[in-house]
């Protein structure tokens, strides 16, 4: 893995093809500490134009109804440069992810859950760009990394914005721990 020289800010890139296959599947383009690193100024300049984007601990803290400024901030941002943008989320509170798409004035896709690929090829039909103009920016490698590398779709691995989630998501990190040391190792 290699450090972005410039644009994402504090981005640590991964290249799939020096990673250990069986763990290619998990291994996100890029790798940001928060949303607000991601400069969608650069994402456009590197010829993507359509962002999908993760609800819980990436736009929102879990559970969450209030979006902080930061991403409201970010939004602003992403629609000022053109970028098209995408909810693909796994909550199965339908009434509040629809709540918060209309918030947002984001459009949110319809399918199962991530890491099925019905969601994402909704979501590429809603914003009419093609996987290889579309990336993916979530806060798990088991729903939102894995989905987007399913249809080779680049994605960005954030930080989750609070330590506060699903019972069944904090199994998952300690698997994520454990391929983050293996990326770490068979990327460098």
């Amino acid at each position: 893995m290699q450090i972005l020289e410039a644009g994402l800010k504090e981005a640590v890139k991964f290249d799939r093809s020096r990673t250990f296959a069986p763990l290619r599947r998990f291994c996100p383009t890029y790798r940001v500490s928060s949303l607000d690193s991601i400069d969608p100024n650069v994402l456009w300049d590197m010829s993507y134009r359509a962002i999908l984007l993760d609800v819980d601990n990436t736009l929102i803290p879990w559970k969450g109804m209030k979006f902080p400024d930061t991403t409201m901030d970010w939004i602003a941002k992403c629609r000022e440069v053109g970028l098209k943008l995408c909810i693909v989320s796994n909550t199965r509170n339908k009434p509040r992810l629809k709540l918060l798409s209309e918030k947002l004035g984001i459009p949110h896709a319809e399918g199962p859950m991530k890491p099925g690929r019905a969601a994402f090829v909704d979501a590429m039909r809603i914003t009419g760009v093609p996987s290889e103009a579309t990336i993916m920016v979530g806060d798990q490698l088991f729903t939102d990394v894995w989905g987007a590398n399913r249809l080779g779709i680049a994605s960005i691995w954030v930080t989750p914005m609070a330590k506060r989630e699903f019972f069944g998501t904090k199994f998952s990190r300690l698997a994520e721990r454990m391929i983050t040391r293996l990326l770490k190792r068979h990327a460098e």
